[in-house]
């Protein structure tokens, strides 16, 4: 039976050149919504509960079905060939630009596509479309880029080697393996800078980085996780866009929406029964954004033997809005500390290469 609310889910087999599968309520689909090879797409319409109180959609409800189509498609790919079995669990999305509000009432698309295979991890693109049932209206929501590592189901804590992509072009598998290098160094650097912890402050003051700080402590259940114990990284992504949106609503107490999703790695696995940390505090502001921290770490209770250890963390960049949906400007962050105002600079950094980057694109598109 399908989830409630699930249109449907397209499947294609370049392996085996099976033809494309439909799983979930049994909906056909319609001429434009045909299955390309290692290609997956899952819809569903957005509900009250999606949504905040203005009626946009949390960005953490989008980046769950952003990752629900991933590890679909790359654990089907990673069990094509003979061999052990595996389930492929999230490692690191790269940084998702929110480009539009999706609102209650649309239907998100959520199309995925395997791009590129290294010996152990697998490169998920995924586009999101928003859909207006009322008038046809579609417009593209989001884009994003996540990679995912094959676990034996005998034993979760070792990784398997991944089936060779098949590539209609020479380019594409050195442009992957840029983007696989890229990724790598990024997620060794991150992982040794992310042994601080958020310590809470008494009586602070308006727009400091403590008076908006917010934590939220979640005890891992099995609706929670996959079928072999840990925590999907959906629900792991949707808890922290939950607290950075929090720390956001504090900090400028007006309607918020996520913009941006920096990188999001994830250091290790969150296993059933954990009590996990989410913290979130604000690192950075400018006329009209605000970037939040957003760490998790996990206290396995129940086992003695394993001390908490951090295992996620990310930049989330949000905007405030006006009840016409127009961008509101953002109070300056005020910062006290030493190390307040280390991180104020290395946000800024981020904000103004960031800003580059999309100032770059414009001028090398086509003129109309």
């Amino acid at each position: 039976m399908a989830p409630p609310g699930l249109i449907h889910s397209s499947l294609g087999h370049s392996e085996t050149g099976e033809s494309p599968q439909r799983v979930g309520s049994g909906d056909t689909m319609s001429g434009e919504e045909t299955a390309s090879p290692s290609a997956i797409q899952i819809s569903r319409i957005m509900r009250p509960d999606d949504a905040n109180i203005a009626g946009n959609v949390h960005g953490g409800t989008i980046l769950k079905m952003i990752e629900e189509a991933g590890a679909i498609i790359s654990t089907r790919h990673c069990n094509s060939q003979k061999g052990e079995t595996c389930v492929a669990a999230l490692a690191r999305v790269e940084r998702t630009d929110f480009l539009s509000p999706m609102c209650i009432g649309e239907v998100a698309h959520v199309s995925a596509e395997i791009t590129y295979t290294s010996k152990h991890s697998v490169e998920v693109q995924v586009t999101v479309m928003s859909e207006n049932i009322l008038t046809g209206a579609r417009r593209v929501t989001n884009k994003a880029a996540l990679w995912y590592v094959p676990l034996s189901l005998k034993n979760v804590d070792k990784v398997l080697e991944v089936p060779p992509l098949v590539y209609t072009r020479k380019e594409q598998e050195e442009e992957g393996r840029k983007r696989y290098e890229a990724q790598k160094l990024e997620r060794m650097e991150t992982k040794w800078k992310n042994g601080e912890m958020m310590q809470p402050s008494i009586n602070p003051e308006p727009y400091t980085v403590s008076y908006s700080q917010s934590t939220l402590i979640h005890l891992v259940g099995p609706s929670d996780c996959t079928l072999h114990g840990f925590v999907h990284g959906g629900v792991t992504m949707k808890l922290m866009d939950e607290v950075a949106g929090i720390v956001a609503a504090r900090h400028c107490k007006t309607n918020i929406v996520t913009a941006s999703v920096d990188a999001i790695n994830f250091h290790d696995k969150i296993r059933k029964g954990c009590v996990i940390t989410i913290s979130g505090r604000m690192t950075f502001t400018s006329n009209k954004s605000m970037e939040i921290e957003v760490l998790v770490d996990a206290d396995p209770v129940a086992l003695h033997s394993q001390e908490r250890y951090r295992a996620a963390s990310a930049f989330v960049t949000y905007v405030s809005l006006s009840k016409e949906g127009k961008t509101l400007p953002v109070p300056q962050l005020l910062v006290e500390t030493e190390e307040e105002k280390k991180r104020f600079e290395e946000g800024k950094g981020r904000y103004l290469q960031m800003k580059a980057k999309r100032q770059a694109q414009i001028d090398a598109a086509p003129q109309k």
